[in-house]
């Protein structure tokens, strides 16, 4: 029963992120903090999501037009605006949830359901790398004598690599896990490195 409540309580709260991210797009209010750069990453889907609204908003127009039963009707139409609107908000979390790069660090994201700190005097290097993923889930875990990389997906895809200096604590659905490195996407993965990078040099300057 904890497990299913887990669940629905995931379920639940990924929803309403979207809305609010629908709201945040709609509204012109993006995510982000007026002292950093915002980055990208929803280049690699953004057409795949294009047409999926294309084609939802499609098919609602269609079923609503040839459907004969009323109650049926009524039925679909609900489900259709419920799949387009679902669809939207998920474009509307990458849009307005970005990427953010800041005097305190670099926050790596994927929609509104995945915001990852990492400070400036925790990251050991950063590079421009193409990765490509067999599987195409948000956040995949690799584990391997010790150490584990976390990688944030964007089409099956990371082009940027990050070694930390020490071990990062991060939450994740299946409990914390400590992370030494990190992989993931964005659209423009040589200013992001070339602005992190600039960080880096400034901090160790500083200590």
């Amino acid at each position: 029963m904890k497990s299913v409540s887990a669940l629905i309580h995931r379920v639940v709260t990924f929803e309403l992120g979207l809305y609010r991210s629908l709201f945040r797009w709609v509204t012109r209010r993006p995510d982000v903090p007026s002292d950093a750069v915002a980055f990208a990453y929803i280049g690699a889907v953004e057409a795949i999501l294009w047409a999926f609204i294309f084609g939802s908003a499609t098919e609602f127009v269609v079923l609503h037009l040839i459907l004969p039963w009323e109650t049926v009707r009524i039925i679909v139409d609900v489900l259709s605006i419920w799949g387009l609107a679902w669809m939207l908000g998920l474009m509307a979390s990458f849009r307005v949830h970005p990427h953010l790069v800041s005097d305190s660090g670099l926050r790596v994201r994927h929609g509104a359901a995945t915001d990852i700190a990492i400070p400036w005097d925790d990251i050991a290097t950063i590079r421009v790398r193409e990765r490509s993923r067999d599987r195409s889930r948000a956040i995949q875990l690799d584990k391997d004598d010790g150490s584990a990389v976390l990688n944030v997906v964007i089409a099956s895809r990371t082009n940027v690599d990050i070694t930390l200096r020490r071990p990062l604590v991060i939450p994740l659905r299946t409990g914390e896990e400590s992370v030494t490195e990190f992989r993931f996407y964005v659209d423009d993965a040589r200013e992001l490195v070339r602005r992190v990078r600039g960080y880096l040099v400034q901090e160790r300057a500083d200590r």
